[in-house]
């Protein structure tokens, strides 16, 4: 059964899953080439986390592994840094999935804020074991605000599936 008032959604098409996690891996390799701040949020991160959540048998710990590798291959950070955040991100969002679905909006964002806290942190603790330093004050920002983007993420992640197949005026669904 679905929670009060929640759509019944159409299945989501595989070429949309790949397109939204490529643009979200484009985004992140712009935000590097751009010069981005270091708060701003880890589009990939957030777009992994939703697909694992909604999407668990398509999108799931491999995927997470794989883009990873790709983004710390270009962005020439410490080999596995983001490939080890993104798993473990993934592993939690796949772990949590039935249970994050049944809650509203707000509720599902308190769900994944701690799954991104723990991306960033572990991020930031194999920077810090390869000498890095510890972060900075700005960065805990970044977590906070990937996981705001969640509702949003959301919205525009699902237009694709709530739309009607072939909607008619005697067909309720």
């Amino acid at each position: 059964m679905l929670p009060r008032g929640e759509p019944l959604l159409l299945p989501a098409k595989p070429g949309f899953i790949w397109g939204s996690l490529a643009a979200a891996g484009v985004l992140m390799v712009l935000k590097g080439q751009l010069g981005a701040p270091p708060w701003w949020p880890d589009w990939l991160a957030l777009v992994l986390l939703f697909w694992s959540v909604h999407q668990p048998r398509r999108v799931g710990v491999g995927v997470a592994f794989v883009a990873g590798l790709l983004l710390d291959v270009h962005q020439g950070a410490l080999l596995g840094q983001h490939a080890l955040a993104y798993t473990v991100l993934a592993y939690g969002a796949v772990s949590l999935h039935r249970r994050v679905l049944w809650f509203d909006q707000l509720g599902q964002t308190l769900h994944v804020l701690p799954l991104v806290l723990l991306a960033y942190a572990l991020q930031w603790l194999v920077r810090w074991l390869a000498g890095d330093g510890p972060p900075s004050g700005a960065l805990w920002v970044a977590p906070v605000l990937t996981a705001a983007c969640w509702p949003l993420a959301t919205r525009v992640l699902l237009a694709p599936q709530r739309r009607a197949p072939d909607p008619d005026d005697t067909r309720p669904l």
